[in-house]
């Protein structure tokens, strides 16, 4: 039920139509019907007490001229009460003779012409008809019913006088048949009501679906275009708002289509420029390195001018390589043309390597680099006996390679000298790695564009590592390749921290991150990572990109 009232506004539409015309009608048929009763029991009781007034009088006028010296003045008194208004005015009308007083003649006490019970008679209406004999008394009472719940009824009374007595004559009214009028028209307001309900939720529901089926028919075009069928439209029918809303749309979806068009045409001549020239450079640029490296290598034979100048062309002319296989990785990344080699990685057998490679560019740097394995306490033991299994995904080992070293290198030129350190933790679906350093940091503005192209958050900084600026964009389009995710953090003064989560099997995705951005981990759980861990040889590792011979002691080009 939430989410059928969340997303169907039809249903919501209907229930308050429904709601509100509920209320409106229970309001008015709650009016009407007391009108109505009160109309009713007023006409009924003008009526009767009329008639009530009129016969109690003339009964008290003929008592009063009656003798009671004879033995059938008994039948006399009761003669009274049959010919009191006739038997059509007997008809609705119970009449009742009740003593008043403990002296009353017994043989004239509890006399009734109607079989009415004499407890219908209160004792307060009883003490009233004594204390004034000239006035007429009324009290509305339930006349009880056999097997049933009582009646409405309305008893009128007045002072009689007997043979000196006092009696008290009550005239008892039967108000069943205003009730019955009530309950009919009650009865038929309700099923005007429910008329009224049923028709206001059959039109609430048509008007609904009328205004909702357009705007469900532009949702889905909507998702079609958003999709890429930019060719989708809305058909438009009639000159509504409806209809305007249509045309509105198709125009905005006209114009979309265009400038995505324009944009993506853009898009490919700017990348096959980028392919073209990149490409038509290689040729030339080789040409120049091996003349560079050449003059590089016979420079001890020049003058202190000219090695100079032969040491910075041969720099430069590495740097240039580096962006140029930077430019053509990327044309890769946008043709859609970068594959993966996928298969089995222990990931923290190679963020290992990688640690050990970057270890002369940490000693120059004066930085120290650590790794922390986090494990499950309760596990600890047995995946330390196991080894280092436990952190294996399907991943492009080249790729992931590049993207570790890339992040590394970064941590060590802006460590500023202090620790960096790779924690790498794993869940049963994904492992996450993250580089900390604890060097300059950044602001959350420079976060949100760390990872653009060409973009560097100090470009007057100088560089030690000769990089083109697209490392961290080569790095997240990796990642993308994986079905992961590499973030950043970072504070002024506090350092930074990139966090790389990949999936262990490809085409599963992960339930959530292993690691906490930026990771919490104690000082104690550090390993130092130098040159010589595991007997690593510089020598023996290959590079695929040029601008890696940061990894090596080389002068500033500046």
């Amino acid at each position: 039920m939430p989410k059928l009232w969340a997303q169907s506004l039809m249903f919501r539409a209907v229930f308050y139509t429904g709601l509100f015309t509920v209320l409106g009608t229970g309001l008015i048929t709650y009016f009407l019907v007391q009108q109505v009763t009160t109309g009713l029991y007023q006409e009924r009781l003008e009526q009767v007490q009329i008639e009530a007034t009129t016969a109690l009088v003339d009964a008290r006028n003929q008592y009063e001229s009656l003798s009671f010296s004879e033995p059938q003045s008994e039948e006399a008194a009761i003669a009274v009460l049959d010919n009191v208004g006739g038997p059509a005015a007997q008809q609705h009308r119970g009449i009742i003779l009740i003593g008043l007083e403990d002296t009353a003649t017994p043989y004239m006490a509890d006399t009734s012409t109607a079989a009415l019970p004499l407890s219908i008679i209160g004792s307060d209406l009883r003490e009233s008809v004594l204390a004034d004999r000239q006035s007429q008394f009324w009290q509305p009472v339930g006349i009880p019913v056999s097997g049933g719940q009582p009646e409405p009824g309305i008893v009128f009374g007045m002072h009689v006088s007997i043979a000196g007595q006092s009696y008290g004559l009550f005239f008892v009214y039967d108000f069943s048949s205003v009730q019955e009028n009530i309950h009919f028209v009650f009865r038929i307001f309700i099923i005007a009501a429910a008329a009224m309900l049923l028709l206001n939720i059959l039109i609430a529901a048509w008007v609904a679906r009328t205004v909702v089926r357009p705007v469900s028919y532009a949702a889905e075009v909507s998702e079609r275009i958003a999709e890429g069928q930019l060719e989708q439209r809305l058909a438009v029918v009639g000159e509504d708002e409806i209809a305007r809303l249509g045309v509105s749309f198709n125009r905005m979806a006209s114009t979309l289509q265009e400038q995505i068009t324009q944009l993506a045409n853009l898009s490919k001549m700017q990348q096959r420029f980028v392919s073209d020239v990149s490409h038509e450079l290689r040729t030339p640029l080789t040409t120049i390195s091996m003349a560079a490296s050449m003059l590089h290598e016979s420079r001890e034979d020049f003058d202190p001018i000219s090695q100079r100048s032969t040491e910075l062309l041969h720099h430069q002319v590495e740097r240039f390589q580096a962006l140029l296989a930077d430019l053509l990785e990327m044309s890769r990344f946008d043709a859609g043309a970068a594959e993966l080699s996928i298969s089995d990685v222990d990931l923290l057998s190679l963020a290992r390597e990688v640690l050990i490679a970057a270890a002369p560019l940490a000693e120059q740097a004066g930085a120290e680099m650590n790794i922390v394995v986090q494990r499950e306490p309760e596990s600890a033991a047995a995946q330390s006996a196991a080894g280092e299994g436990d952190f294996i995904a399907e991943v492009d080992r080249r790729r992931i390679d590049r993207i570790l070293r890339n992040l590394i290198n970064n941590a060590i030129e802006h460590a500023e000298g202090r620790p960096v350190d790779l924690i790498i933790a794993a869940s049963p679906t994904s492992v996450g790695i993250a580089v900390r350093d604890h060097g300059i940091g950044m602001t959350p503005a420079e976060v949100a564009h760390v990872f653009d192209r060409f973009w560097r958050a100090d470009p007057a900084r100088a560089r030690t590592t000769g990089g083109s600026g697209l490392g961290l964009s080569i790095a997240t389009e990796d990642t993308r390749l994986h079905q992961g995710s590499l973030d950043a953090w970072g504070q002024k003064g506090q350092g930074s921290c990139f966090r790389l989560v990949l999936p262990r099997h490809q085409g599963q995705p992960y339930r959530a991150a292993p690691l906490s951005l930026p990771p919490v981990y104690r000082p104690q759980d550090r390993e130092r990572i130098t040159a010589e861990s595991q007997g690593f040889i510089v020598g023996e590792i290959t590079h695929d990109r040029v601008h890696e011979q940061s990894l090596y002691p080389q002068e500033d080009s500046s």
